[in-house]
């Protein structure tokens, strides 16, 4: 069997074993499944994949995890429009349902949350009520109302959640379920009630399970031990069962980064098939290639395999793979697709922009013109990507990069610890450019005569910032400098004023290579802007294994020769630490050395994604 095969799930058959499995946007209405979502799903369906579950509805009001989670009562209309966009590819559309439990949120509902017992969770610190007879009844009531409802109004079928957050998880776990009733002397009783009620209200329709085969709590959580006894006593009730890992107390473990080997639940996934019988099984866990996709289920590790981030990435995944055409990567980077934080953004994607922005794109842009040959100055991600958007339109284009190489501050990053995934992207991008027959000239500098009567797109990156400390002696550097040449003999301090995964990655490069390191920050917690993509704890535990000292609330006032001062952020005061050097981590300038359309860096220096939605911009592809 290949990846692109059918697959029968149930009494339906897929048209390939890739699943896109449910997952936060925000693409919704209020509560509601949108036209957002609609053009979302359907561009995945159009690519190709076999099993499309869509964003997890909560089954009862009393769950309202975030402000745009959906609603299952809410969700018909929506779920329809679903069904009616995927069912000329013949995807399966399933309907994610769940209830977070005590791993919601009161923020929205100003109500208490619901749990197996009285244990307050380890993020928020809430205690939630013990739920009694009468909302358990309420539960598995609304379970299968919403199972009812996802089959009438056009779907296949219904993927219930028993994974990361999720109440059925919390019964079954020791972790959070510390009943003295049968819900507790049997923890899998909730779980057969709920699957029990959906497959009457569902007849015939595709019954999923998403189940948490281990919490990584030995002491008390599920262990793959334990996950093969509920699979074998509830096997013979669902369609399929996707195997996936994490609980509350390791909410990253679930969906870590680009720090984390792509397929980290394979043996995992190997373990629990030897007990699900017959009913198939989907191997989740940041599996994005293809190649490593088909080795899982060619080595019997699946039936079926979950390509969520890769189909963000690349919505023609499964069809590019089928005709042997390069898919656009995806990075694990979890910058722009993990969406549950305070400022509501919706799903994208670093490579892909277009990805939750389906319903905005344009034929055309007004800024360039449809027929002149295109300059496009600059080779790194923004450059390279309105070289490839406008070439794929018909256009003549020429890039020109001063370097010897493509990928500018891209491929940069890549060289900082943890980061190396990156250099895909600029592989990928580079690829598609020469493919597509665009003019690459490398290491020239474009002169003012180049410019005359062409239209020119800017994309020539940033230049070292501001330094906001006095420098009096000593060696300080650029981390640009620092990437690109010798290491320093002796300890370095690491000024990282912004926070994300730069300063902590040349913290992390340097201690691998033997040098005393410290790192800097104004902050209370180092590298307080990666909560955003899950990679915080697991981050500062990275450091201090390596033996990094974590300067924190801590201000970088003067470079001297052998050492530094630093001034504590709330009292003032100032101590001095030894340094050899300084590599300073902070903002960029825009480097606005050419006229034209200027895109990316030189506008503003931001991340890749801004970078690559201009270059998409200026070529036509977004407002």
């Amino acid at each position: 069997m290949t990846l692109v095969d059918p697959v029968e799930i149930g009494r339906t058959r897929a048209p390939s074993r890739v699943l896109f499995g449910p997952h936060e946007t925000n693409l919704g209405r209020e509560r509601d499944i949108s036209d957002r979502h609609v053009a979302y799903y359907a561009a995945r369906a159009a690519g190709g994949t076999g099993v499309l579950v869509t964003e997890i509805a909560g089954v009862h009001d009393s769950d309202w995890p975030y402000e745009r989670a959906p609603l299952a009562s809410r969700c018909g209309p929506g779920w329809a429009a679903v069904a009616e966009a995927c069912r000329p590819q013949g995807t399966v559309v399933l309907a994610g349902l769940g209830h977070s439990g005590s791993q919601g949120s009161s923020a929205f509902s100003q109500r208490v949350l619901w749990a197996p017992s009285r244990v307050p969770d380890v993020a928020s610190r809430e205690m939630p009520m013990e739920m009694e007879q009468l909302e358990i009844d309420a539960l598995v009531r609304g379970f299968a109302d919403a199972a009812r409802l996802a089959v009438g109004s056009g779907l296949h079928g219904v993927e219930l959640n028993a994974g990361q957050f999720s109440l059925l998880r919390q019964f079954l776990s020791g972790l959070t379920n510390q009943r003295g009733d049968d819900y507790g002397t049997d923890r899998t009783r909730l779980l057969r009630e709920v699957l029990a009620a959906v497959r009457e209200a569902i007849g015939d329709g595709v019954l999923g399970l998403r189940l948490s085969c281990d919490e990584l709590a030995p002491w008390a959580g599920i262990t793959p031990e334990a996950a093969a006894g509920i699979v074998e006593s509830i096997r013979d009730q669902v369609d399929y069962l996707a195997v996936v890992r994490g609980s509350a107390m390791g909410t990253s473990a679930t969906r870590p980064d680009l720090h984390t080997e792509p397929g980290f639940n394979i043996d995992l996934c190997r373990g629990i098939r030897e007990s699900a019988g017959d009913t198939p099984v989907v191997l989740q866990g940041s599996v994005v290639d293809p190649g490593q996709a088909q080795w899982a289920l060619d080595d019997g590790v699946a039936d079926l395999v979950e390509m969520t981030r890769a189909q963000i990435a690349d919505p023609d995944l499964v069809a590019k793979t089928r005709d042997d055409v390069p898919v656009r990567p995806c990075v694990l980077c979890n910058q722009k697709c993990a969406v549950r934080d305070n400022r509501n953004p919706l799903v994208t994607c670093i490579a892909n922009p277009t990805a939750g922005h389906e319903t905005d794109e344009i034929p055309i842009s007004t800024e360039i013109g449809s027929s002149e040959p295109v300059l496009v100055v600059g080779g790194g991600p923004a450059g390279l990507e309105a070289a490839r958007v406008l070439a794929s339109r018909g256009r003549r284009v020429e890039l020109v990069e001063r370097d010897e190489r493509l990928g500018g501050m891209a491929r940069t990053a890549a060289e900082v610890a943890g980061r190396e995934r990156l250099l895909g992207l600029v592989e990928w991008l580079e690829g598609e450019v020469r493919r597509l027959g665009v003019q690459v000239r490398t290491g020239v500098e474009v002169g003012p005569e180049e410019l005359d009567g062409r239209e020119v797109v800017v994309a020539t990156g940033s230049a070292p910032g501001p330094r906001n400390f006095k420098v009096d002696g000593g060696v300080v550097l650029d981390v640009v400098e620092l990437l690109g040449g010798q290491i320093p003999d002796g300890p370095v301090v690491v000024h990282d004023p912004v926070g994300d995964f730069v300063g902590v990655g040349v913290a992390e490069l340097l201690a691998a290579r033997g040098v005393e390191t410290a790192i800097v920050t104004q902050d209370q917690v180092v590298g307080t802007q990666l909560a955003l993509t899950g990679d915080l704890a697991d981050a500062n535990a990275r450091l201090q294994r390596a033996g990094v000292a974590l300067e924190k609330r801590s201000l970088l006032r003067e470079v001297r020769d052998g050492h530094v001062v630093l001034e504590d952020v709330f009292t003032a005061e100032t101590r001095e630490r030894p340094a050899a050097a300084v590599v300073h981590c902070g903002h960029r300038l825009p480097d606005q050395r050419v006229e034209g359309l200027p895109i990316g860096d030189c506008v503003a220096p931001r991340t890749i994604h801004e970078a690559v939605l201009e270059g998409r911009r200026a070529a036509g592809g977004l407002r």
